[in-house]
């Protein structure tokens, strides 16, 4: 087990040692962790070697300039730069904060980014500011649509965090594919198989293999055999909003995080893409009010008869008791990670 101190100053230091600016290091190490804490351990420090294979590839800029190339009172289009998405992200979602304190609510689309580690991180940046906040991205294509052989969309994650006053808040971070790429990741390290509905073979056959996309095999979007076609809209929203939107790359154009693979071909856009929004709530109603109902709310849902030895859960929750657990306990990492960070470690000098 690792403590979140540690972990934290080693991937500092990593990025630093990247070239980052301090600022810019913490920022990108508090997005990482946040995966790690909140139990979502495929986009955590498990990726931090990913990072930095893109930046010797080349394809991360750890100092970017990030920059609004067009806007109106309540909306903007961020260029970030070829910077790390865990830097771009959250200060393109600070952007949408601005906007919406002063005109009620702030949409940025932003391109030319990398991969932005879990969606829930940049949307619950809203928070505290008595916001609700919008997180989306586009992903390199590793999903087929509904009845399609090709790869075409990523996992494209959406969250959408909501304030409460008494009660923790509402923070909804999903794929809209059945699980995450990272996740057939953590089965291939554990060597475990996948369920079925995850993955198809790329003759668009059920699989429980992990590894089926180094076969030329594709994930499934949310919605199972009857109803893939609601996950296949929905990460086809996420593409347009993230990437047709901003400039950015979308669908089979979108780079690959591994910096192994080659980039596509004929880009039609640059880099990655994001979408972030930030609303004010008293744009709506007064904030108090609407807190206290949404605690009506909450209680309301968590309190309804559950199924005998089940629990009724409110999005969020099981995030939030993990990353209070992990910060008392720590956090448990896989012997490969490890491995990798031992890698890091080596590269850059450092003590891990």
């Amino acid at each position: 087990m690792f403590s979140y101190n540690q972990l934290f100053n080693f991937t500092e230091s990593v990025f630093l040692s990247m070239g980052c600016p301090e600022e810019d290091a913490r920022l990108a190490t508090e997005a990482l962790l946040a995966a790690d804490l909140r139990g979502v351990d495929s986009h955590g420090i498990a990726r931090l070697i990913g990072y930095v294979r893109l930046w010797d590839a080349g394809r991360v800029n750890p100092k970017p300039e990030v920059r609004i190339i067009h806007e109106t009172p309540s909306t903007a289009t961020v260029d970030g730069d070829s910077g790390l998405g865990l830097v771009v992200a959250p200060k393109a979602m600070d952007i949408a904060i601005q906007k919406a304190q002063v005109a009620g609510s702030g949409w940025i689309s932003v391109k030319n980014s990398n991969h932005f580690g879990i969606a829930g991180y940049h949307a619950m940046r809203a928070l505290p500011h008595d916001m609700v906040g919008w997180a989306m991205t586009n992903a390199s294509p590793l999903v087929a649509p509904t009845n399609s052989l090709d790869r075409l969309l990523g996992t494209n994650p959406i969250a959408i965090a909501i304030p409460a006053s008494e009660e923790p808040d509402f923070i909804m971070d999903m794929a809209t594919t059945t699980a995450a790429n990272g996740k057939l990741e953590v089965l291939q390290r554990k060597k475990q198989r996948a369920p079925l509905g995850w993955v198809q073979t790329k003759e668009g056959k059920d699989s429980t293999d992990p590894e089926e996309l180094k076969a030329g095999g594709a994930m499934l979007p949310l919605g199972g055999e009857s109803a893939s076609y609601k996950g296949y809209a929905l990460g086809s929203v996420v593409d347009i909003f993230s990437a047709v939107l901003s400039g950015a790359n979308y669908g089979p154009w979108v780079p690959p995080f591994v910096s192994f693979l080659p980039l596509p071909e004929n880009p039609v856009g640059e880099g990655i893409g994001h979408f972030l929004g930030a609303m004010r709530v008293d744009g709506f109603r007064p904030a108090d009010e609407f807190k206290a109902h949404m605690d009506n709310w909450i209680r309301t849902f968590r309190n309804s008869k559950a199924k005998p030895g089940e629990q009724v859960l409110i999005p969020g929750d099981p995030e939030r008791l993990t990353s209070e657990q992990r910060m008392k306990e720590g956090i448990y990492l896989l012997d490969p990670v490890i491995k990798d960070l031992e890698e890091l470690a080596k590269k850059f000098s450092l003590t891990f």
